[in-house]
């Protein structure tokens, strides 16, 4: 039963502190917000070292697979081979020399003037010369193979062609006597003049020495494409 209070008597209070500074409720919060974020952390840091290691492996596995595939190309440079090598270049056009000419040629007559049965032309001629050097005619004993040096004795250039174009060759002029008709051989001549003063200028301009040393090059290059270190030329 409850307790009665008489009339006349006093009734104490008592008052009890209470502290609101300490909240262990929120303190636990903040400690597992410290927890997940380290974990993150330490979840990603591991994920970055396991990328590099994965990454690392897979190089090294890459180098191991190429170099277990990895294939040599052996290229057969015996001297019966470096012969037929070189002979497949055949009649090999090092050079060509073009050139522009007037050429003239006329018949006369010891006795009567050439206005009356002289028969006189003049043409302008345009051709070329070829020159080069025919590997075909290359023989087993030219060809000296030691090791990876190989000792070669050239071909002597030569002229292969003189053409003259028939588009760019024209005559210039043409006078004829008045007691005697065209000459239809005069012009024939006249060419065949053309391709021999050309063939002369082009041998003075050294046509052969040129083929010869273009000859010596592309040679050259193809022997050492062949692995050859060192190549000579005779």
């Amino acid at each position: 039963m409850g307790e009665l209070v008489r009339e006349g008597e006093s009734v104490g209070l008592c008052y009890v502190p209470v502290s609101v500074g300490d909240q262990p409720g929120r303190m636990d919060i903040d400690n597992r917000g410290r927890g997940v974020v380290t974990l993150l952390l330490g979840v990603a840091v591991g994920a970055l070292a396991m990328l590099v290691v994965a990454r690392q492996a897979a190089s090294s596995w890459g180098s191991v697979t190429a170099h277990l595939l990895r294939r040599t190309t052996q290229v057969d440079v015996s001297q019966p081979t470096v012969v037929n090598k070189i002979q497949q270049l055949q009649r090999l056009e090092t050079v060509v020399y073009t050139m522009d000419k007037v050429v003239s040629g006329e018949k006369e007559n010891a006795v009567l003037p050439d206005f009356l049965v002289g028969d006189r032309l003049l043409m302008i001629v345009h051709g070329d010369v070829v020159a080069g050097v025919d590997f075909g005619a290359l023989k087993s004993g030219d060809v000296v193979v030691l090791g990876k040096r190989v000792r070669l004795r050239l071909p002597t250039a030569q002229v292969f062609a003189t053409r003259l174009d028939n588009a760019r060759t024209r005559v210039y002029s043409r006078q004829t006597g008045l007691l005697v008709p065209v000459d239809p051989n005069l012009e024939t001549q006249v060419r065949q003049e053309g391709e021999r003063q050309l063939l002369q200028a082009a041998l003075q301009e050294g046509v052969l020495k040129t083929a010869n040393q273009n000859a010596r090059a592309t040679l050259t290059s193809l022997l050492q494409g062949l692995g050859f270190e060192r190549v000579e030329l005779e």
